[in-house]
């Protein structure tokens, strides 16, 4: 009988020993799992930093000497209205004013793109993010995309004046002012013309920090060693 007993006591030990074990262990599994969970907070948290990290690698990326100008990516051109200009004054051997507008134009771009750093982080904090957790398992630039949407308009009109103040710091408006005078003051120019240049470049230089944005996005997303904060690595490095 005591044998018996013994022998109970001994497998309920043991089964007692087990059903914690396996308690212990499903209990560090949920607890794992709660702390690798990405909550919608974070989520959008994380895209911010993201984007907040793709504007300051952008900026960097542009804003140095042929930062516009030696990439045919992003080289500004004339205004579209503005090509038939240059096609003029090219073929009666006036192409230098178009040139000379030409560079100055990109290194006001280049310059201007020095000073939206405060204005695209502060987009960035304004800005409410839906659907967080979408975005994060979403395409490679889903998040700069969703920026774009949410704030083109109002960062143009922010980054205008000192498009403005860029360009005439180089002299860009100088330049492109000499070119369309000059058109227009040829005898075969029967409708003169005088295409919007700020406007343009504002447009082609935010294009331009977009377009930078969503490679470092990219960035963060493939590259582990990119996401160099705890937020970066729950949020990206969870698939």
């Amino acid at each position: 009988m005591k044998q018996l007993l013994a022998f109970f006591l001994i497998g309920f030990i043991f089964s007692s020993a087990s059903s914690q074990s396996i308690l212990d262990k499903a209990k560090k599994a949920i607890g794992k799992n709660n702390g690798n969970t990405v909550t919608e907070t974070e989520a959008g948290n994380g895209i911010k930093e993201a984007l907040n990290k793709g504007i300051s690698t952008a900026v960097s990326f542009l804003n140095k000497k042929d930062g516009f100008l030696g990439n045919q990516l992003y080289k500004v051109l004339l205004p579209e209205e503005a090509l038939k200009i240059e096609k003029t004054l090219r073929s009666v051997g006036l192409g230098k004013l178009a040139d000379d507008a030409i560079v100055s134009i990109n290194r006001g771009a280049e310059d201007a793109v020095g000073y939206a750093t405060p204005i695209f982080v502060d987009a960035i904090k304004q800005m409410t993010i839906t659907d967080a957790l979408k975005l994060i398992s979403g395409e490679k630039n889903a998040a700069t995309e969703y920026f774009r949407s949410k704030t083109s308009a109002k960062l143009k009109e922010a980054f205008l004046p000192i498009i403005k103040s860029s360009l005439e710091k180089v002299n860009a408006t100088k330049y492109y002012d000499d070119m369309v005078n000059k058109y227009n003051s040829l005898p075969t120019t029967f409708k003169k013309l005088n295409p919007d240049l700020a406007g343009h470049v504002t447009d082609r230089a935010i294009y331009a920090l977009f377009d930078r944005i969503a490679v470092e996005e990219a960035n963060i997303r493939d590259n582990p060693a990119a996401r160099t904060t705890d937020l970066l690595k729950k949020v990206f490095g969870k698939k």
